[in-house]
Parts: structure tokens; C-alpha cells; sequence
């Protein structure tokens, strides 16, 4: 089963990436590159063209939507992208993990928690969904700001590989449970 492809957050409006909204992706990641340096490795990749953006956001659709592994929203203001999250299946059978980030012109408002807990009801709506879970390293104290508010617990912090400049290396894995039925 996949979670719906829009959510609404109010003014805001979380919904997957189509083709079309490369430009806007393109713009958003450009101004909010030195942002996300230090915390998302898939920055080291930037800036791409915006003909590979486009290839991108269509591979998101074949290699994550369509098999149900990844499920990749932007976070939009109109047609600006404000940030981007998703659902991804890397964790153990049973549950899925919440990832964001935040336009740099946007940091602070709220955005990751809204989105984050927009990401964790859709995902309870999922029959086969038991937990949810949110990593960040231990160094972006911003990042465990958001599942702190959300009622996850920080269940473990383990050795990890450094993958952003960032980063120091230990991975802070927050998680909640399904909530039992009324």
C-alpha cells in the first residue's frame, strides 16, 4: 500500500514530485546548498542541470513509488518548493523512516515538523506500517528538534558512517509505535 501522493498541511501542501516541478526543486536546492552541505550527503552531487533534475524526479517515480519503497514528497508553498521529505523503506520489516529537509529561507518555522508529522499519520495509515522512525546524526541538533515534538522516543544512538561533512558519526534513531487501537 502506498500513503496518498498530496497531503495538506494548511498554507502548505506536501505532494510527489512531478517532472514538472524540476525548475522549482533546481531553485530551492541552489539556494539552500550551503544549508544542507553539512547534514545530506546527496548534496555533494550539486548543482545538477536541470535536464538531470528532471531524469531524477523520473527515476523517483520507477525506482520508489511505483515499487513502494520510497516515497519522495516536496514541500510546497504554491509552486515554490519550501523543502522535501519522504517515507523510505530502509529499516526493519514493519517499519518505515521519515527524512526532511528544509529550504534555507524557511528554517525555523515549523515546516519539518508539520511535514514529519503530515509523513508519520500517513504512514499509520498503511495496514502493513508497525513504527516509524527518524535518524540524523548526533551533531545536527536542529534535526532532533523535530521527532522530539512529535512524541518519538530516542530509542538508540550507534556508530555510523560519516557521510556529510557534518556529521560526526553517530546516528540518533528516534521511534514510535503504532498506536493501539481505542
Amino acid at each position: 500500500m502506498r500513503p496518498p501522493e498530496i497531503l495538506s498541511l494548511g498554507a502548505l501542501q506536501l505532494r510527489r514530485f512531478q517532472r514538472s516541478d524540476a525548475a522549482a526543486l533546481q531553485a530551492a536546492i541552489v539556494a539552500s546548498t550551503d544549508h544542507l552541505r553539512p547534514w545530506m550527503p546527496w548534496i555533494a552531487f550539486e548543482p545538477l542541470t536541470l535536464a538531470d533534475r528532471e531524469e531524477l524526479i523520473t527515476g523517483w517515480f520507477a525506482t520508489g513509488w511505483d515499487d513502494q519503497t520510497d516515497f519522495g514528497y516536496g514541500v510546497f508553498d504554491g509552486d515554490d518548493v519550501v523543502g522535501g521529505c519522504g517515507l523510505h523503506r530502509r529499516i526493519d520489516e514493519g517499519g518505515i523512516e521519515i527524512g526532511y529537509w528544509v529550504h534555507v529561507d524557511h528554517v525555523g518555522g515549523g515546516i519539518a515538523t508539520a511535514a514529519s508529522g503530515a509523513l508519520r499519520d500517513a504512514a499509520f495509515a498503511m495496514p502493513d506500517i508497525t513504527h516509524v522512525e527518524i535518524h540524523h546524526d548526533k551533531a545536527n541538533v536542529r534535526s532532533a528538534r523535530v521527532p522530539a515534538k512529535l512524541g518519538f522516543t530516542l530509542v538508540r544512538e550507534v556508530l555510523d558512517e560519516i557521510q556529510a561533512p557534518g556529521e560526526i558519526g553517530i546516528s540518533c534513531e528516534w521511534r514510535i509505535d503504532r498506536p493501539s487501537p481505542a
